[in-house]
């Protein structure tokens, strides 16, 4: 890997749910439980065990060792030891080229920075870049947390670096530049430069000699090239003037990037790019930071891929990418992110999804609720339970939207059953289609449904779209992930995209999802 841009868990004692934005824009209040950044040390005190018998990286090991003294068995220490072995894979896995961003808040920086040091050697630290991300916050009884820290580690001092300009200020244009006589902004600074007691660069130039503490700033070569450029003011005589260089601001590139990034603010609640949580990143954050250390065509990876800000900067910047997410609702958001910045013909590889059947009945057996989402979005349903499986519409795995009228959105209930399935699920489906006032109802089943299955679904009836010419659909519809797998099989119902907002959605910068994230 060139680069790794890094946005792990903030150990923020948190839990963070979706939230989905209705068509009106406001957000829905179906939402459920997304992760919960808690660490306790009964999770951890294994995982810590191996960490200090197996790391190879003594150094590292001490300072663990030295944590766990210090920190004992506290949520912080639980919090570091998930991350330390993250950190020395990491590392293990960059070119000499390579660099690590490590985006964290002020409560574990500290400690995340001295990890760091053992890692990467405290020699191969290059900055802590403070990000300034909102402007003010009204923190009772302290001053307003307003900033994030972003710890830059290279793998050695052969790291890549692109070097990166932001804007001047209006007050710094308007104290330094005037215009010329072609009404180009300009300002003159000196030909000469402190001489150090040398005298070496003190000739007479063009009838102009230095003072004894100064001496020309560039060779008479280049001062001749400006001379003759009209880029060096005279005197009335035609004499250079020492303090006379002219610089223009259309040529300068701007301020050489400092370590306290105040430019790019946070993603806020109605940003077009609000898709993460509420550690998501804005993607001109990420853009700088893969530009200034990786060239197009070097792989950058993010490890915590979170709602793919990563990897969609990657892409836009013309590199190459890995990301990395444990939960199919990140991967699947991070598709449908992509799909709708890049279309259907951006090609990638993924792994870790079920491909084919037998792989979807082990994610069945292994884990039900991972098993619910990646299910969902093989139709590209909102996924809807919480995460325990006790969501406020109860029977209601997730739901599908179509547009039956300028003003009318109805929805389709979805449930997915991993087993067992009988004619029964069918009458329970229809009932809560029935008592949600929903055009209709799937089955998504890892089973074939039976012959009264089917015929429990055809006495279902049919909906009838007003808008859709009066083309009618099955009221309940059982669809098998074989089937859909295989694309055999496929939802039957009205497109899901509003046709009256086309012309809104021509005139306007898309969306990247119909879904956000907040804590």
């Amino acid at each position: 890997m060139t680069s790794n841009t890094s946005t792990p868990p903030f150990n923020s004692n948190a839990d963070y749910n979706v939230l989905f934005r209705e068509a009106s824009g406001q957000a829905s209040q179906a939402q459920f439980h997304a992760f919960t950044d808690t660490w306790t040390w009964a999770d951890a005190a294994e995982l810590y065990n191996h960490f200090i018998d197996s790391c190879p990286n003594v150094a590292v090991t001490e300072i663990m060792e030295a944590f766990h003294s210090f920190l004992k068995n506290s949520p912080m220490m639980a919090y570091l030891a998930m991350m330390a072995p993250r950190l020395v894979e990491l590392h293990r896995i960059l070119k000499p080229t390579g660099s690590l961003y490590l985006h964290c808040d002020p409560t574990a920086s500290h400690y995340l920075k001295i990890v760091l040091d053992g890692v990467f050697g405290k020699e191969n630290f290059v900055n802590e870049i403070i990000w300034k991300r909102t402007s003010a916050h009204n923190d009772p009884g302290r001053c307003g947390k307003i900033h994030d820290v972003l710890l830059f580690y290279a793998k050695s001092d052969t790291h890549t670096w692109n070097a990166v300009y932001t804007p001047y200020t209006q007050d710094y244009i308007e104290a330094e530049f005037r215009p010329d006589e072609d009404g180009k902004l300009v300002k003159y600074e000196n030909l000469t430069a402190p001489s150090h007691g040398r005298d070496t660069g003190r000739d007479n130039w063009r009838g102009t000699t230095p003072p004894p503490s100064r001496m020309w700033s560039k060779s008479l070569e280049k001062r001749e090239e400006l001379f003759a450029a009209g880029r060096i003011k005279k005197t009335p005589d035609g004499k250079p003037i020492m303090r006379g260089l002219k610089t223009y601001l259309e040529d300068l590139p701007g301020v050489p990037l400092q370590s306290i990034w105040s430019d790019i603010p946070r993603v806020g609640n109605t940003a077009n790019e609000r898709l993460g949580y509420d550690t998501q990143k804005p993607q001109a954050l990420l853009e700088r930071i893969i530009e200034a250390s990786s060239n197009p065509g070097d792989v950058v990876l993010d490890p915590f891929g979170g709602c793919g800000t990563t990897v969609h900067a990657a892409q836009k910047t013309g590199r190459q990418w890995v990301g990395i997410d444990i939960t199919y609702l990140a991967i699947n958001l991070i598709k449908r992110r992509l799909r709708d910045a890049f279309g259907e013909e951006l090609q990638f590889e993924e792994k870790g999804q079920p491909t084919d059947f037998t792989s979807a009945q082990r994610l069945a057996v292994l884990d039900k609720f991972q098993f619910q989402h990646w299910a969902l979005s093989l139709i590209d349903a909102r996924p809807l339970k919480e995460g325990d499986g006790k969501g406020a519409d109860r029977g209601v795995d997730g739901l599908l939207y179509f547009y039956d009228s300028k003003d009318e959105r109805r929805k389709i209930i979805v449930q997915v059953k991993g087993g067992g399935v009988k004619r029964g699920d069918v009458a329970t489906l229809l009932g809560d289609v029935n008592n949600q006032k929903a055009a209709g109802g799937i089955l998504l089943t890892l089973e074939k449904p039976t012959k009264p299955m089917r015929d429990e679904a055809a006495d279902a009836g049919r909906y009838q779209s007003k808008l859709w010419h009066d083309i009618d659909y099955p009221k309940i519809q059982m669809l098998t992930i074989e089937g859909l797998l295989d694309r055999t099989e496929r939802v039957d119902a009205p497109p899901q995209l509003n046709p009256f907002a086309k012309a809104q959605r021509e005139s306007k910068p898309q969306k990247q999802a119909d879904l956000i994230y907040r804590a």
